[in-house]
C-alpha cells in the first residue's frame, strides 16, 4: 500500500526545535519530490518547503528560511524537516506530500495524516 506517514509533532516552547519525518512505504520516496505543507487554525494550507527527486533543489518559503532544514534519510526511506526557533506562528497540522514531478510543475497527490505542531509557552 502507497502511503506516508508523518511523526514527530508536539508541544514545544517558543525558541524550540522539533524534527518530523515523514516516512513514504509501498514505494521508495527518494525517487519523488517531497513536500511538506502546514495548516494553521481558521487558515488555508500554504507550503513550507519543497524537495525535487533526489533533493537536487530545495526551496523555503519566506517566513522559515534560516530556521528549518529539510533533508532526505534514504536509509529509513524518509525524508525530515528539522525546524529550529520555533515561534508560534508556526502552529499548524503539518503534511508531507509526494509528486512524481518537480516543483514548480508539481502535483502532490499522495498525502500524509498529519502531525501537529504547537508552539506556546
Amino acid at each position: 500500500q502507497v502511503q506516508l506517514v508523518e511523526s514527530g509533532g508536539g508541544l514545544v516552547q517558543p525558541g524550540g526545535s522539533l524534527r518530523l519525518s515523514c516516512f513514504g512505504s509501498g514505494f521508495t520516496l527518494n525517487d519523488y519530490a517531497v513536500g511538506w505543507f502546514r495548516q494553521a487554525p481558521g487558515k488555508e494550507r500554504e507550503w513550507v518547503t519543497l524537495m525535487s527527486n533526489g533533493a537536487g533543489s530545495i526551496y523555503y518559503t519566506d517566513s522559515v528560511k534560516g530556521r528549518f532544514f529539510v533533508s532526505r534519510d534514504n536509509s529509513w526511506n524518509a525524508v525530515r524537516l528539522q525546524m529550529n526557533s520555533l515561534k508560534p506562528e508556526d502552529t499548524g497540522i503539518y503534511y508531507c506530500a509526494r509528486s512524481e514531478y518537480d516543483p514548480p510543475l508539481a502535483e502532490w497527490n499522495i498525502w500524509g495524516q498529519g502531525t501537529q505542531v504547537t508552539v506556546s509557552s
